[in-house]
């Protein structure tokens, strides 16, 4: 009789959970939207009922028809950066504030300066900033004190849910890594970091590997989402991570490209790597004991979708039309266009940027625009500058490894047209998987398996996902991408003052 594996992908808009077979076979799956509060330029919250909600409803869903015993256990792949802050009942105090609340900017200030840039950096491998979940519990205590004041633990996204399942108050490795308070080499809490953000060690959670089993479920927990109580909780981790397992990133030296909203070149290592330019992050992976390098891009397929709504509506009408995916028509729009757009060039700084720049004043850009310019050369622009961005995060990885191919996968990297242009301007083969889309869910299967002994080791991952298709770059297009290349690194360099000074005049129209 089969036996089987929950995997919940607790996203920012969405939870999916998936049923997996101990054999690799996606048996069923089932996602529940939720909202985010987007509010005051910065902030960003979401009710953590929300997300319990989801997970009951979803979990319902795939388990209907099949025998709750054979459930052996379940695993989170989860956003991370969130700060969750809870009573000694579990229950959340506030809105949970998630990775895109950047309203603790002074908090980060308070970091660099008691700790240190170089420090900071060296400790965890992130930079000080906004987004990480101790600067949001610095603002709580700084802005809500009553609130810090009853606060018992802070956790992330799918601790929350661990601790609704279980009753624990726990955390993994790789999510920790997203805190800016983890010593990333000693797999700790910094007790360094803590005090210089004067919180205290007990407000944060209990550190697990990945694997480890937390808990059983609660009787309640049990019922509301249609299971045994016996059935076991693994731990899991963040989505990043995750996404690293589910490329089938496991040894030191793999590599993978994630292209979705954001993007992100991460890999394998067996320690801590941070590069001088401090281009990259590192997180500790979900496989235990080793790290991920990774480099991540803002707006990726966001900038896609971008162009796709402000100059296509035509092509949205037509794929309405026809019943086809307007994407369909744009790619076949950008073969219209050759390579290099014909010199028209993209800098796809639409929300500021983390990697490569980690400057959050810039803005999109087209550069070179010439009355020769058709509509499909802004839509292969905007590809290429992506991929123009992605270049310079590959470029800082190849300072620790040699890179010859990476494997492709994310939600936006079903296109063939993408796929040949990311091959041609990063210069190497790219292997896409089969499931592209299901990466993180695949992971967190994994997970489960491998922490209540159904796996042996991760490389069962490679009965889960195989390689689809290859691509190979197109060396007719190597000496136009070294131009564009050559425009893309001026136009950002001679944009710099003003980004500078768009941001001095944006800060005095609020006042």
């Amino acid at each position: 009789m089969d036996k089987y594996l929950i995997a919940h992908d607790l996203g920012t808009s969405s939870n999916k959970a998936s049923l997996f077979s101990t054999e690799g076979r996606l048996i069923k799956s089932y996602t529940v939207p939720y909202d985010v509060r987007f509010f005051q330029k910065n902030c960003a919250e979401q009710n953590p009922l929300d997300w319990w909600n989801a997970v009951c409803t979803a979990t319902r869903k795939i388990v209907d028809g099949i025998c709750p015993e054979d459930v052996l256990s379940l695993s989170f792949s989860s956003q991370m950066q969130a700060c969750v802050i809870v009573d000694r009942q579990g229950n959340a105090l506030r809105p949970a504030m998630i990775w895109a609340d950047l309203r603790a900017e002074e908090q980060a200030r308070q970091l660099i300066e008691r700790v240190g840039a170089e420090r900071m950096y060296e400790l965890n491998g992130h930079r000080a900033s906004a987004s990480y979940s101790i600067e949001k519990l610095m603002w709580i205590r700084d802005n809500e004190p009553e609130l810090y004041g009853r606060t018992y633990k802070m956790l992330l996204a799918k601790d929350y849910i661990i601790c609704r399942l279980t009753g624990n108050f726990v955390t993994d490795h790789s999510e920790a890594s997203g805190t800016d308070a983890f010593d990333l080499r000693n797999r700790r809490w910094s007790e360094e970091i803590l005090s210089a953000a004067e919180i205290e060690m007990e407000k944060m959670p209990e550190l697990n590997a990945s694997t480890d089993v937390v808990g059983q479920l609660l009787p309640e927990a049990a019922q509301a989402l249609g299971l045994k109580k016996e059935t076991r909780v693994v731990c899991g981790g963040g989505d990043g991570p995750c996404s690293a397992l589910g490329a089938g990133s496991i040894e030191k030296g793999q590599m993978f490209l994630s292209f979705g909203t954001s993007a992100w070149i991460a890999g394998t290592s067996e320690e801590v790597f941070l590069d001088k330019e401090k281009t990259l992050i590192c997180f500790g992976h979900v496989i235990p004991g080793k790290y991920m390098p990774c480099g991540t891009m803002q707006a990726a397929g966001s900038s896609y979708s971008y162009i796709r709504k402000t100059l296509c509506r035509e092509e949205e009408r037509r794929a309405q039309d026809e019943g086809i995916p307007v994407y369909d028509i744009l790619n076949r729009l950008v073969t219209d266009s050759p390579a290099g757009a014909r010199g028209l060039v993209f800098l796809p700084y639409m929300l500021g940027e983390r990697s490569p720049r980690w400057n959050p004043d810039t803005s999109g850009s087209f550069l070179g625009i010439k009355m020769e310019h058709e509509k499909c050369d802004y839509i292969r622009a905007v590809l290429e500058g992506v991929a123009m961005n992605l270049d310079l995060i590959l470029k800082a990885h190849r300072e620790y490894t040699h890179v010859e191919e990476l494997v492709l996968t994310g939600g936006g990297a079903k296109g063939d047209v993408l796929a040949q242009i990311l091959s041609d301007v990063l210069g190497v083969a790219l292997r896409r998987l089969d499931y592209v889309e299901t990466a993180t869910s695949v992971a967190a299967a994994v997970i489960a398996g491998v922490g209540v002994g159904v796996f042996e080791d991760f490389s069962v991952i490679h009965q889960f996902v195989k390689p689809e298709r290859s691509f190979y770059p197109d060396r007719n297009n190597r000496d136009v991408y070294a131009r564009q290349k050559a425009l893309f690194e001026e136009g950002y360099n001679c944009l710099r003052s003003y980004y500078e000074l768009e941001t001095g005049f944006g800060k005095q129209s609020t006042k």
